[in-house]
C-alpha cells in the first residue's frame, strides 16, 4: 500500500460494470432489477486486475445489487470485505425508473447532451441533480472524518461520480459539463485536510 500522509484521503471511485439495463437501454436509478451482464463481469475483473493486495484499507459500494456484485469481485481479488452505504446509490429518477433512456427528456432530466442546463430538474417522485451532490456531500464529510489517512476503493454509479468528484472540487453541477463515466471505469481523488 502506498503511504497516506493522516491529513489525506484516496478515493478511487469505480463505476458498477455493464448491467443488464445498460445493455437494454433502460432507466436504472435506484431501481433493482439490473443484474451485471458477462461483459459486465469481466470489465470489473480486468479493472481489479489493475490493483494489487493491500492497496486499500477497505472497499465501500453502493447497496444496489448491480454495484455490489462488482464490488464483490474486487473483495475476492483483492482480500477485502465490501461495506455497503445506501448514500452511493444512483440518483433516484422516481417514475421513470424500469423505462427506455429515450422518455428522458432535458425537461425532466435536467441535462442536455453533455451538459448540466438545470440542477433542480427532477423527474416526478425522483430527485434532483443538487439532491444527489448534497447526498454526496454528506457521505464524503462521514468518510473524511472517520477514514482519514486511508486509501479507499468506492464502487457506485455514473452519476454519484460526477456528483462525488464534483463535491470535492467545491463545484456545484448548475453549467457543468455531463462527461462520459464508462462502466468499469476509475477516477481517483485525494482529499487533503487542514
Amino acid at each position: 500500500m502506498l503511504p497516506v500522509h493522516p491529513t489525506q484521503l484516496h478515493l478511487i471511485l469505480v463505476r458498477h460494470g455493464e448491467s443488464t439495463w445498460n445493455e437494454s437501454q433502460m432507466i436504472q436509478g435506484q431501481l433493482e432489477g439490473a443484474v451485471l451482464t458477462a461483459k459486465g463481469r469481466r470489465q470489473i475483473v480486468h479493472a481489479a486486475k489493475s490493483f494489487e493486495r493491500g492497496q486499500f484499507d477497505a472497499i465501500v459500494s453502493s447497496d444496489l445489487r448491480r454495484a455490489v456484485e462488482s464490488a464483490t469481485i474486487f473483495a475476492e481479488a483483492l482480500d477485502l470485505s465490501v461495506s455497503v452505504d445506501a448514500s452511493l446509490r444512483e440518483r433516484s429518477f422516481g417514475d421513470l425508473e424500469g423505462s427506455p433512456s429515450s422518455y428522458a427528456s432535458a425537461e425532466l432530466w435536467g441535462i442536455d447532451g453533455n451538459r448540466v442546463l438545470d440542477d433542480q430538474a427532477r423527474p416526478t417522485n425522483g430527485e434532483s441533480l443538487h439532491q444527489l451532490l448534497d447526498r454526496v456531500g454528506h457521505f464524503v464529510e462521514r468518510i473524511r472524518s472517520t477514514n482519514t489517512g486511508q486509501q479507499l476503493l468506492v464502487v457506485t454509479h455514473g452519476g454519484t461520480i460526477r456528483a462525488i468528484r464534483a463535491y470535492c472540487a467545491g463545484t456545484s453541477f448548475k453549467g457543468a459539463e455531463w462527461y462520459p463515466v464508462a462502466n468499469a471505469s476509475t477516477w481517483p481523488i485525494e482529499l487533503v485536510f487542514n
